[in-house]
């Protein structure tokens, strides 16, 4: 869904959009598990984050499932002539200088849409050891919207959904039924548990990150 849907979607993002389809489909990627159709507003929580092909994979999966994903970036990058080319791959920008933290900007996006799927890498960067930032939960929880989970696997080039979570509040026991359902897909995967250990020492008091 673009940021302005008063305005027509540009050439270059139309033509950005063909070539990630087209790379995903050519590199046999498939979605085993769909996202939801009974709800519009959500945050798309995804792990793990290898590569800079998995905005790819993901934006091919979203695709598919005829869903626009939204991603968060520096309100710099949305100036000039990039501004209407982010704004239609759906960027939604961030302003750091702000009174607002990014957390009140996005659910303030969410309060002004009538959809919305915004795309978050919970473990921040590519570099990770499977720890997760609480970003998501914080937004999910200020905008009063579910969590859905991703996983891909590169090993079986499959990209799958979980069904809507609502946060109940308690970071700790969400953040181990997160890490329980990642692992029921990928059980050997080394950062899927970091992530069971980060939310058991959560639940433990060992660790209020």
């Amino acid at each position: 869904m673009p940021h302005n849907e008063t305005r027509n979607v540009g050439l270059l993002s139309r033509i950005v959009r063909r070539i990630i389809l087209v790379i995903y489909r050519f590199n046999g990627w498939k979605v085993v598990s769909g996202l939801p159709t009974n709800i519009k507003k959500y945050v798309i929580a995804g792990a793990p984050h290898t590569s800079n092909w998995d905005f790819v994979f993901f934006a091919g999966a979203t695709h598919e499932e005829n869903v626009q994903p939204n991603f968060m970036g520096k309100h710099t990058l949305f100036q000039g002539v990039m501004r209407n080319f982010m704004l239609d791959m759906g960027g939604i920008p961030i302003d750091r200088t702000k009174k607002a933290n990014a957390v009140e900007q996005v659910a303030a996006e969410y309060a002004s849409r009538e959809e919305l799927a915004l795309v978050i890498a919970c473990e921040g960067t590519r570099k990770s050891d499977g720890k997760w930032k609480s970003g998501f939960y914080n937004i999910a929880q200020a905008a009063n919207v579910p969590i859905v989970l991703a996983f891909a696997d590169n090993a079986t080039k499959t990209i799958g959904f979980s069904p809507p979570m609502i946060p109940t509040g308690n970071y700790g026991e969400d953040l181990l039924k997160i890490a329980e359902w990642f692992r029921s897909k990928i059980p050997d995967l080394d950062r899927y548990k970091v992530l069971e250990e980060q939310a058991r020492a959560i639940i433990d008091g060992r660790n209020d990150i």
